[in-house]
C-alpha cells in the first residue's frame, strides 16, 4: 500500500510539472476579450493574464490585435497577488527577436527595423522586440543633418555587434548603403570606358575641384582640368546642381575612382601658340598671379607666360615681382622663349622698353655734366641717381683733386646733390663711372697744358719759408727749396725774396698724375750759363766767364 500511495504521489507531481507551465518561458495564449486598454489572454492551464494592447503596436503604428488570435507571451509569474498571470509580449517578442537576430548575425545577414527614438550619440531601432543602438556615424555614408524622414521607416540593417548578456545590439544603416551603392558603382563603371563623354551632376565642389555625379557613381572634376586657362577656383565656373558634360579620363578599376576633363571637350590653345606669338613679338596679357621668382601673365584663355623676376625691371634688381605688377593688371610684354612640350612661355616685360643705360649712353656721351642726388655712400665712394632711374658710382679717386679720397667723402651725406662728369658708361655691364672733380675741368691739366721739362716760366712768390719759396704758376702751387734758389751758395737765402715777386725758373718735372711741377732758379741759371757758352765762346778762347755772360746781357739788351 505504501509503495503505490508514493507511486501516485511521484505522478501527479510529473503532471503538475507537466501541466504548468515553468515561470520565465514563452508560452502560446488566446486573446479572450479586450477591455479597458488591456488584452485578457488564456494561457491555458485554468490561467489568464492581461497585457497592455500598445505591446502589441509596432513603434509609430497602432495595436494589432483582435479577440480569437493566438499570440505568444512571457510568463513572467504562475499567479499573482489577484490570482492572474503575470504576462508580457514586449518580453515574449523580445526572446523571440534575440533567437532570430543572433542566428542573422551569425550567418551575417541583414535585419529589418524601424528608427524609433533619438540618444546620445545616434538613434535607437527596433528590431522586432529587440532594442538596438545605431551610432550616428552609421546612419549614412554622409553626415546626416536632419534624421526625421528615417524615424519609424522599415528598412534593412546590418548588425555590428551584440551582446545578448549585456543586451547591448549595435547595428548599421550606412553598410547597407555602401554595399548597395558599390554594387551601383561597378554596374555604373562597367558601362564607361576613357575617353567616352557622358552627362553628370556637380554634387560638390571643394578648393581643388569638383564632384559630379554620373548616375550612381561619383566622379572627380580637378581644377586643372576644368579649361585650358588657370582657375583659381571651381566656383568660377561651376555651381552645384548644374548639368555638365565631361570626358572620362582615367578609370581606376580598383579603388573605383573616376578622373573627369572639361578642357579636353575644347580645342588646345597650345596647338597655334608657336604661330600665334613669335620670338621677339610683344603683346598685351594680363597678370594672374603673382609668386616669389615672377609674375605669371595670361596671353588668351588656356595661354599663361612667366615673367621671372629676372626679367621684370631694368633697374629694380632685389624687388619682390608685387612691387612692379599687380594681379589682374593689363601688361605689355615680349616672347622670349617657347617650348610646346613643357607647354611653357618665358615673357619679358623689361624687353619693351629700352634699355636705360643705352638711353643714357645716347645721350650723355662722356663729358657730359650731370646732377643727381646722392643715394648711397660706400667705402670705395659715391652713388648718385640718374635719369631713368640708375646710378653713377664716382670713386674715391674721382671726388677731388687736392685731397685723398677718404678724406673727401667725408664731406657728402645722403641726399646731397652733386654735380658729376660722365666719364665712362659701360652698357653691358651696366654700370657708369661719374667724376665729381672734373667738374669744372682740371686746372693743373690746363694751367701746365703747354709747359714740358726745360721750359722757362714766371712764378710768383706766395711764401717765404726757411726751407725755401713757395711759389704760383697758372692757380698752381709748387716749392723751391733752398738749394734751388740759386747756383750761388751764398745767393740761396729765401729771405733776399718778398711775397708778390716774379722770378723766372726752369721747369725740372711735371708729375700729372700726382699734379706736381718741379720748378728751379738753380737749373735756370744753369741752362743760361750753357747755353752762353755755347754761342759766345768757351774759356778755351782765353774769354773769361765774365765776359762771355756781358756779351750775353749785352745782346740781351739790344
Amino acid at each position: 500500500m505504501a509503495n503505490m500511495m508514493e507511486e501516485f504521489e511521484a505522478l501527479l507531481e510529473e503532471s503538475f510539472e507537466m501541466d504548468t507551465p515553468q515561470e520565465g518561458s514563452v508560452v502560446k495564449g488566446k486573446v479572450i476579450a479586450i477591455e479597458a486598454g488591456q488584452a485578457i489572454i488564456d494561457v491555458g492551464y485554468k490561467m489568464e493574464g492581461r497585457v497592455e494592447l500598445k505591446e502589441f503596436a509596432d513603434p509609430g503604428e497602432a495595436p494589432k490585435i483582435d479577440v480569437g488570435d493566438e499570440v505568444e507571451v512571457f510568463l513572467r509569474q504562475v499567479e499573482s497577488s489577484r490570482g492572474e498571470a503575470v504576462i508580457s509580449r514586449e518580453m515574449a517578442r523580445r526572446e523571440e527577436a534575440w533567437d532570430r537576430l543572433e542566428k542573422a548575425y551569425a550567418d551575417e545577414e541583414r535585419v529589418e527595423g524601424a528608427i524609433f527614438g533619438r540618444v546620445k550619440g545616434g538613434f535607437t531601432v527596433d528590431l522586432g522586440g529587440a532594442v538596438a543602438f545605431l551610432p550616428g556615424s552609421q546612419v549614412d555614408v554622409r553626415p546626416v543633418r536632419d534624421a526625421g524622414p528615417l524615424m519609424g521607416l522599415k528598412q534593412p540593417f546590418q548588425i555590428l555587434k551584440m551582446d545578448r548578456r549585456r543586451g547591448n545590439i549595435v547595428v548599421s544603416r550606412r553598410a547597407i548603403l555602401e554595399e548597395s551603392r558599390a554594387e551601383q558603382r561597378a554596374e555604373v563603371i562597367g558601362n564607361l570606358s576613357e575617353g567616352q563623354t557622358v552627362d553628370g551632376v556637380v554634387k560638390n565642389i571643394t578648393e581643388y575641384g569638383a564632384f559630379v555625379d554620373l548616375g550612381g557613381v561619383d566622379g572627380l572634376l580637378h581644377v586643372t582640368d576644368m579649361a585650358w586657362r588657370r582657375v583659381n577656383h571651381p566656383s568660377e565656373i561651376l555651381s552645384i546642381g548644374e548639368t555638365i558634360k565631361v570626358q572620362v579620363i582615367k578609370i581606376n578599376k580598383e579603388t573605383h575612382r573616376i578622373s573627369l576633363g572639361m578642357k579636353q571637350l575644347q580645342e588646345d590653345p597650345w596647338d597655334l601658340v608657336g604661330a600665334k606669338y613669335p620670338l621677339d613679338s610683344v603683346h598685351t596679357g594680363r597678370v594672374t598671379n603673382i609668386t616669389d621668382y615672377g609674375a605669371f601673365v595670361e596671353l588668351e584663355a588656356g595661354v599663361e607666360g612667366l615673367v621671372h623676376v629676372s626679367e621684370m625691371s631694368w633697374t629694380k634688381k632685389n624687388v619682390h615681382p608685387g612691387k612692379i605688377v599687380s594681379t589682374s593688371q593689363e601688361v605689355e610684354v615680349m616672347v622670349l622663349e617657347i617650348d610646346s612640350a613643357k607647354r611653357r612661355v618665358s615673357l619679358g616685360l623689361k624687353q619693351t622698353m629700352r634699355n636705360p643705360w643705352e638711353v643714357f649712353a645716347e645721350t650723355h656721351p662722356e663729358g657730359t655734366e650731370v646732377e643727381g642726388e646722392v643715394k648711397n655712400i660706400t667705402e670705395f665712394g659715391l652713388f648718385v641717381g640718374l635719369d631713368g632711374d640708375i646710378d653713377g658710382m664716382v670713386h674715391l679717386s674721382d671726388l677731388s683733386w687736392d685731397q685723398r679720397g677718404e678724406e673727401a667723402i667725408q664731406d657728402y651725406r645722403k641726399g646731397d646733390v652733386v654735380q658729376a662728369v660722365v666719364s665712362e658708361v659701360d652698357v653691358e655691364k651696366e654700370r657708369i663711372s661719374l667724376s665729381i672733380k672734373a667738374v669744372g675741368g682740371d686746372k693743373f691739366a690746363e694751367a701746365v697744358g703747354g709747359v714740358k721739362r726745360g721750359s722757362i716760366v714766371t712764378v710768383t712768390v706766395t711764401a717765404i719759408e726757411d726751407g725755401g719759396i713757395e711759389v704760383e704758376y697758372e692757380g698752381m702751387k709748387s716749392f723751391i727749396r733752398r738749394s734751388d734758389l740759386s747756383r750761388d751758395r751764398a745767393e740761396q737765402r729765401p729771405e733776399r725774396f718778398s711775397v708778390g715777386d716774379k722770378v723766372d725758373v726752369r721747369v725740372t718735372n711735371v708729375d700729372s698724375k700726382a699734379r706736381r711741377l718741379g720748378v728751379s732758379i738753380k737749373a735756370r741759371e744753369i741752362a743760361e750759363e750753357k747755353e752762353a757758352v755755347e754761342q759766345y765762346g768757351s774759356s778755351d778762347s782765353g774769354a773769361s766767364l765774365g765776359d762771355i755772360l756781358g756779351a750775353a746781357l749785352n745782346k740781351g739788351d739790344n
